[in-house]
């Protein structure tokens, strides 16, 4: 008889984790809080449009690649590259960079404020690339026994790195280009991670080479939720079961071993082997009550910033509105280093626009235009009144109306606004952190919550708070780490 497996959450790692898990012969069981699959990366329809709720886009796309062939099954989803891979405004500047992936055809574009811009480019990015090649398959897909382990591990990184540890991303970017427009362009990377380009490590100025080089940015047809639906049909046809409104509360042990978890009606749901797929951290402290990750604990943590996003369908088309967009302030520096812990620097907001149906038509009625705006706000932890939502919001689409000389305001026909609040109540996020704990150097790698429980030899963990990080690949890399633990542990 094939041993059976809990997963506790259905957001992309829990899925990718399943998946793997139920190719291997075992029964697999989901129980999740929300109303349907995908945590972050998830879905509303409403009034006739379709938003993508999280994640608008995805890099690195040869890891799902990779994953579905451990998997045995077509990838059930369908993407296109970017390129341009997203456009900047500057406030207060009419002109609009593209980020193309040619570096020539992107260097012209800043001809008048850095003209060697293309030498400079093609030096940064060498070194972008040095640090992926050196790190990527070390660092970020490896399990870690414990902190020897991952010492040793380290001890295959080029040592000529080590600098970048102690370097902020801004720094590093700094030091290759002379403009603002360039150095905040550039640097706008180190905000995919949480948190921004002054209190980022510059070691992950790697994500430069993924985004130029290595493999780009992909839009997926349909919609970014694609991928649940794909992901949660190879499931069902491998005969996973899905109980969805049901959040775990408690668990109930034997010894070193979880027997069962419950849920907050009281359903007890037995297994094998228990799979969190809630954030690592707060599970441990918020159901199993360890002292390490209290409340009190968990406030002194590294978390990532908020976010406050809304979602709005207008009538009429914006033909000139490309997929993917930032409107910056002219402060751009002033803002990235105040907006994790001080509101009032919301009073001039960076935000970006997902353009959904630009290349997605079936997620807005004819002649209708979806809209997703993210603003990276502070967490709860340093901006808990949230009343004010509507007036940051309203400014917002003011700034926005006057950048791209449409005034869309009378055009709405729907909108939806998640504040930080709204974040941490509907996915269990501490303090309405975005994307979990973030990525400081005390939690990196085997300095970040383990994929394994400390206590129960069969209770494991994947997602953002884990290994190896934040993001849609890393979330499956995260899958597959946490199924190798699973199953040495199986046999």
């Amino acid at each position: 008889m094939s041993k059976k497996i809990i997963i506790v959450g259905a957001g992309l790692g829990g899925l990718a984790s399943g998946l793997l898990l139920s190719k291997q012969g075992y029964k697999v069981e989901f129980v999740e809080k929300n109303n349907q699959a995908g945590g972050r990366l998830n879905q509303i329809k409403k009034d006739g449009f379709t938003f993508d709720t999280g994640p608008s886009f995805f890099s690195m796309s040869f890891v799902f690649k990779d994953f579905m062939d451990k998997c045995g099954v077509e990838l059930p989803f369908k993407f296109v590259e970017l390129d341009p891979l997203y456009s900047v405004n500057f406030s207060g500047d009419d002109k609009t960079y593209h980020l193309y992936k040619d570096i020539k055809k992107l260097s012209e574009q800043f001809m008048d404020v850095e003209p060697d811009f293309e030498e400079k480019m093609e030096k940064y990015l060498k070194k972008s690339k040095r640090l992926f090649d050196d790190t990527f398959d070390i660092v970020i897909r490896n399990n870690f026994d414990n902190n020897f382990d991952y010492a040793k591990k380290l001890m295959g990184v080029n040592p000529v790195h080590v600098p970048q540890l102690f370097n902020t991303f801004f720094n590093h970017v700094k030091s290759h280009f002379s403009s603002k427009e360039a150095r905040s362009i550039i640097s706008l990377v180190a905000f995919f991670l949480g948190r921004t380009p002054f209190d980022t490590m510059a070691i992950y100025s790697l994500l430069s080479h993924t985004e130029f080089r290595h493999d780009g940015y992909y839009n997926v047809e349909g919609g970014m939720y694609n991928i649940i639906n794909g992901l949660v049909s190879e499931l069902e046809k491998a005969g996973a079961v899905f109980n969805y409104d049901s959040e775990v509360i408690k668990v109930e042990k034997e010894g070193e071993k979880i027997t069962k978890v419950i849920d907050k009606n009281g359903k007890a749901y037995d297994g094998d082997v228990f799979l969190i797929n809630s954030d690592a951290a707060l599970f441990r402290g918020e159901v199993l009550h360890r002292e390490k990750f209290s409340e009190a604990k968990l406030e002194k943590m590294q978390w990532t910033m908020g976010y406050l996003t809304f979602y709005i369908g207008i009538k009429g088309k914006l033909d000139k509105l490309n997929l993917h967009n930032y409107f910056l302030g002219s402060n751009f520096e002033e803002y990235g280093k105040n907006v994790m812990h001080k509101p009032d620097a919301l009073e001039k907001p960076y935000y970006y626009v997902n353009n959904v149906s630009k290349y997605n038509p079936d997620c807005a009625p004819e002649g209708c235009e979806s809209l997703f705006f993210v603003c990276p706000v502070p967490n709860l932890q340093y901006k808990k009144d949230w009343s004010d939502k509507d007036d940051i919001v309203n400014s917002i689409i003011k700034d926005f109306s006057q950048r791209i000389g449409v005034d869309i305001t009378p055009n709405i026909i729907t909108k939806t606004i998640y504040t930080p609040y709204d974040w941490e109540e509907q996915f269990n996020l501490f303090r309405g952190s975005g994307l979990g704990l973030s990525h400081q150097f005390t939690q990196i790698g085997a300095l970040r919550p383990k994929n394994f429980d400390e206590e129960f030899k069969n209770l494991f963990y994947v997602g953002a708070s884990t290994l190896p990080g934040a993001g849609l690949p890393m979330a499956v890399i995260s899958a597959e780490l946490a199924t190798e633990r699973i199953l040495k542990a199986l046999i």
